[in-house]
């Protein structure tokens, strides 16, 4: 083409090109901003439909915030700590440790991402539940009552469901990391008589940081704001900010301590965004130098 061909066909798509990119940019707009504007507006309005920061003030200094704040944390942290180290035990006994089984394995674990949170929860309920079939073997081998062997309902039992559900969007981007990885260097290693363990702590786990840091990233803010395992599980003693949100807007009818507590979920979980991005900006560069 030449070159007053490429010029004539910038000036057509040229106007065009913007037109199209307000589209996207206009239903975003409608669906995040707007009630995200609505939100903030509810937020800072107090009981006489003024402008103030009482409410704000008088939910984050309450002492159900602040529990919920650290039970989300406690959880997140926990549950995602876990997960990495389930997850790449798994990672690396499918990729470094081939069995038979293990494609199939590989493929599970793909559709498994695909099954809602809650499903998980329930199956837990089912098998150790107080009405559980784990839970009334225990009862009838030991003579125990059922509920007292039941810790479903607790801080464990919302780590186990999480564990269980995430630890898959943890192994995924380490599968596809030890699938990139330069195997000649670990034949390399091995044959200069280093061991296992000294081979994935020198060579791989250094080629997997970004994908622990993508996985490990993706389980945290998934777990910070996880809601379908914390509402089928039912756990009263560990109320979250997702529960907190909910008890607050659809139980109490409190729209303006929901609205609070929803920013503040928001702020979290956009600073440990921020926090990801920067750390794999800092990754990125330390391997560039």
């Amino acid at each position: 083409m030449s070159a007053h061909g490429m010029v004539t066909a910038a000036r057509r798509r040229g106007p065009s090109g913007g037109w199209l990119a307000l589209l996207p940019a206009a239903v975003l707009a409608a669906i995040l901003l707007y009630p995200l504007v609505l939100m903030t507006g509810q937020a800072f309005r107090t009981q006489a439909g003024k402008i103030g920061l009482g409410p704000a003030e008088a939910m984050l200094a309450s002492r159900v915030f602040r529990s919920a704040l650290v039970h989300t944390v406690e959880i997140a942290l926990t549950a995602t700590s876990l997960c990495l180290l389930l997850g790449l035990v798994l990672a690396l006994l499918v990729s470094l440790a081939p069995f038979r089984g293990g494609r199939a394995l590989g493929r599970a674990v793909d559709s498994y991402l695909a099954f809602p949170s809650f499903l998980i929860a329930l199956s837990l309920t089912f098998l150790y539940g107080n009405a559980g079939l784990v839970t009334a073997a225990f009862a009838q081998i030991f003579g125990a009552s059922p509920h007292a062997a039941s810790f479903l309902y607790g801080f464990w039992g919302v780590v186990l469901a999480e564990v269980t559900f995430y630890t898959p969007f943890v192994m995924r981007p380490l599968l596809a990391g030890l699938e990139s990885l330069d195997r000649a260097q670990i034949e390399v290693a091995s044959s200069l008589g280093a061991k296992p363990a000294r081979v994935i702590a020198r060579i791989v786990l250094p080629a997997l940081l970004p994908s622990l840091l993508a996985g490990g990233s993706l389980c945290l803010l998934l777990t910070l704001n996880e809601f379908g395992i914390m509402l089928v599980m039912g756990a009263k003693s560990v109320i979250t900010l997702p529960l907190l949100i909910y008890g607050k807007a659809i139980q109490q009818f409190d729209y303006t301590g929901a609205a609070v507590v929803a920013l503040c979920d928001i702020a979290l979980s956009l600073g440990l965004y921020a926090l990801y991005r920067a750390s794999l900006a800092r990754l990125g560069a330390i391997r560039a130098s």
